[in-house]
């Protein structure tokens, strides 16, 4: 198979759990903000706002309140440039009738689809990233004041690497895909 250059994006991007104590240039998190926006969306709602805490106080508090406890596995995250939360938002009408009758929540699709075009943006300048789901999400969302009805889904730490995770071991094209 042809290996093209996005190809090889996405197969030097990992989940990057160690990072040097650098911030994150506002430009380079406006480009992948800009990558996220682009995203398609059911019905074109965006369902989502990404929240980019870089501030290191700020982000102190954010990782003190979503990585304690039980949570305490994701505190990596807090030595990263910037946090960003991507908290989900109402959808249209239209989305939610889809989301009903096929018994699929679109929303979080979106959701994944806009953070991945933010983390790609982020490899394509040299910015390491890690999904995280492991978060207390209520505490977080405390923390950024968010209003009655957001909920904190996902976050991505974002920052310059301090280390190189090797590749994983995937699946091969047989046991993902069918051409039919």
């Amino acid at each position: 198979m042809q290996e093209t250059p996005f190809l090889k994006l996405v197969s030097r991007r990992r989940s990057v759990r160690k990072y040097k104590p650098q911030p994150v240039e506002k430009e380079k998190l406006l480009v992948c903000l800009e990558a996220a926006r682009l995203a398609p969306s059911a019905c074109n709602g965006q369902p989502y706002k990404f929240i980019v805490v870089s501030d290191p106080a700020a982000k102190d508090r954010l990782s003190g309140a979503a990585f304690s406890g039980i949570y305490s596995p994701c505190k990596f995250a807090a030595g990263a440039g910037a946090l960003v939360v991507v908290v989900s938002q109402k959808g249209s009408a239209a989305a939610w009738l889809g989301n009903q009758m096929r018994d699929t929540n679109f929303r979080l699709m979106d959701i994944g689809i806009a953070a991945e075009h933010f983390v790609l943006a982020a490899e394509e300048q040299g910015l390491a990233t890690c999904w995280l789901g492991w978060f207390n999400a209520k505490a977080a969302a405390k923390t950024l004041t968010l209003p009655s009805g957001s909920k904190a889904e996902v976050m991505l730490s974002v920052g310059y690497a301090d280390e190189t995770p090797p590749a994983r071991k995937r699946k091969s094209m047989e046991e993902i895909a069918s051409l039919i």
